[in-house]
């Protein structure tokens, strides 16, 4: 009896572990785990502008730093000299990969054409308090921030304290006679070129603003173009006078503002206009160079003239905006420390409050400075068709200068020029 049941209870054990092994084979097998989400890369290609040769290594330090604490995102930069860069970011644009990110001295007509992103929600808040605000308003258009101000610069007389000493001059010229009769007593007494004059395709818009202004005109007038006013056809027709009499430097459409700062820095010019950053580029070149600096000279009667220049940083809508990776890298290039070694080695004036206290705070001409571009008049750089009334200035210096078109002829044209572009 005993024995019987000890059999049924082994039949009965074997029974439950057949079935269970029967069910075992029946299930699936165990999954394996997925693959862990592979991280997201961004990518922002830089195209930046060439000041100097301090421009290209302090730019590639900084994305080499800003990779290295932000591993999944790659910063592609291209650091070309002002002569090419136009044509650089066009053919970007053009096979529809712009830059992510551009230096420049332009933007309303890329807004105007709906290719940039607003930068109002991609700024930090952080950063966004620390830009100026008068030139962050600049860069706004219908509410948007197209772009950022970067860089900035005032403009003003700068001359040679051995060439004054040698042609009996005191003090810099203030007025369009004192600048005519000085740059007469350096040519006379020292046989170097009394006033140097850039009407090449890098900065004929600048002196057209210095002689416009200084007569009373400008660009713009009650919000639309006044180009052919009679103010600053005066102011180019004494241009032309100051060329006519041998009073300038000899190729004003050649030479270039930077070469004609080499040619004073030689001393073969007693004095020019040109921005702050002459102050550290040129005595770097030249050390031995005794220099001084006066305001710009405008016609007799009028109010001293303040004139600012500021470069920007738009961005352009691309298949592959990362807007969160766009704001660390913006605020890591105004990152004070970064942003002071820039604008100081490259002689700017710098665009964010902390930065300009803290390098006014020792340095008088720094707060002058500072001071003159809250106040400055500024190229119309809001206006959409300012680029192409630029690039058409750039074809009136020769022109002008030697005799086939007039002061008046020659802004009449371009006045034509800016109004039918605006309307198209």
């Amino acid at each position: 009896m005993r024995l019987r049941s000890a059999w049924k209870a082994v039949a009965a054990a074997t029974a439950v572990a057949g079935a269970v092994l029967a069910l075992a084979g029946c299930a699936s097998p165990p999954r394996e785990s997925a693959p862990p989400p592979q991280p997201k890369r961004s990518l922002i290609r830089f195209v930046a502008s060439e000041y100097s040769t301090e421009t290209k290594p302090l730019l590639e330090q900084l994305v080499k730093e800003f990779e290295l604490r932000n591993p999944l995102i790659d910063v592609e930069l291209q650091v070309a000299n002002w002569d090419i860069l136009d044509g650089i970011y066009t053919n970007m644009i053009s096979k529809n990969q712009p830059p992510d990110l551009l230096n420049t001295n332009v933007y309303a007509h890329f807004a105007d054409d709906g290719l940039l992103n607003d930068l109002g929600g991609i700024l930090s808040p952080e950063l966004k308090g620390k830009l100026l605000p008068h030139l962050l308003d600049m860069d706004r258009m219908d509410g948007k921030q197209y772009a950022i101000p970067y860089v900035a610069t005032v403009r003003n007389l700068y001359y040679s304290l051995d060439l004054f000493r040698r042609a009996g001059i005191r003090n810099p010229p203030s007025d369009w006679s004192e600048l005519r009769e000085d740059a007469r007593k350096i040519k006379d007494a020292t046989g170097a070129s009394g006033f140097g004059v850039d009407l090449t395709d890098n900065e004929i818009q600048a002196y057209l603003s210095y002689f416009f202004l200084g007569a009373g005109g400008g660009w713009l007038r009650d919000g639309k173009w006044a180009i052919n006013s009679p103010e600053n056809v005066e102011g180019l027709a004494y241009l032309k006078d100051l060329h006519d009499q041998g009073l300038t430097d000899p190729e004003p459409t050649v030479t270039t503002r930077d070469e004609k700062q080499r040619i004073l820095g030689e001393g073969q010019l007693g004095m020019m206009i040109s921005g702050n950053y002459f102050t550290t580029v040129v005595p770097r070149e030249y050390p031995n160079l005794q220099w001084g600096v006066g305001p710009i000279p405008v016609k007799e009667g009028r109010p001293p003239l303040s004139f600012g220049v500021h470069d920007v940083l738009v961005s352009f809508k691309t298949d592959h905006t990362d807007r969160e990776a766009l704001s660390k890298f913006l605020d890591f290039l105004y990152d004070d420390g970064a942003y002071r070694e820039m604008v100081q080695r490259e002689g700017f004036l710098p665009v964010t409050k902390t930065v300009g206290i803290e390098l006014s705070a020792g340095d008088g001409g720094m707060k002058a400075n500072l001071e003159a571009l809250s106040r400055a008049e500024f190229y119309p750089v809001q206006q959409p068709a300012w680029q192409a009334v630029m690039d058409r200035a750039r074809k009136m210096g020769d022109a002008v200068l030697y005799g086939r078109l007039s002061p008046k002829e020659a802004l009449d044209q371009l006045q034509r020029f800016a109004v039918d572009r605006s309307a198209k």
